[in-house]
């Protein structure tokens, strides 16, 4: 379980090979079954599968805040093949970031046992992207994950010196530093 965990990092860049249907929903269905605070089940989804669908709101995301545009940011011929759309139901009471968080862990946990790499984001043009999706009146867009097959590799390394900022190796492959576990376990009582 470990080594799958240090495996599934966020990917960037994609294969142009489409992911089966049944994966995606698989991946909503991890979600669904997600831990969420009170049972409240707030959380709906939508898939962004088609390639018409996927072109239009690939302008509308952003990729990468912490590389320049023409590191981070995937290329033609690089992007994501599917997007779902992580929606909160404003029509229900409790909504919760933790259960948002528990929902895109699942998620993003069925894809890579897959093979399917992800982004999560957050940098979104939400006004476009939903008047692109027709979200119904009461349904809020929290966050797109965007999908596909990796075309790059992604290398959990130590952090230098408190520098956490994730970069780019020759290969064009993602180094991402974390903090050793003595920094972040304070103590054991």
């Amino acid at each position: 379980m470990m080594e799958f965990l240090r495996t599934r990092r966020t990917y960037r860049r994609f294969e142009q090979r489409p992911v089966a249907p049944e994966l995606l929903t698989e991946a909503v269905e991890a979600a669904r079954i997600a831990s969420c605070g009170n049972n409240r089940q707030t959380l709906k989804y939508m898939i962004v599968q088609s390639p018409a669908m996927v072109a239009a709101a690939q302008p509308l995301v952003h990729w990468a805040a912490s590389l320049p545009p023409e590191q981070g940011c995937p290329k033609p011929g690089e992007q994501p093949v599917a997007f779902i759309a992580v929606l909160q139901d404003e029509r229900l009471p409790g909504g919760s970031d933790t259960d948002v968080g528990l929902a895109m862990g699942s998620m993003t946990a069925a894809a890579w046992a897959h093979g399917v790499g992800s982004c999560l984001m957050g940098s979104i043009d939400r006004p476009a992207l939903t008047q692109l999706l027709g979200l119904p009146e009461g349904v809020k867009l929290r966050y797109m994950v965007a999908f596909g097959y990796p075309s790059h590799q992604s290398h959990l390394v130590t952090a230098v010196d408190g520098n956490v900022k994730y970069y780019l190796d020759d290969a064009r492959d993602y180094c991402v530093p974390k903090r050793p576990l003595e920094e972040v376990l304070l103590k054991t009582l």
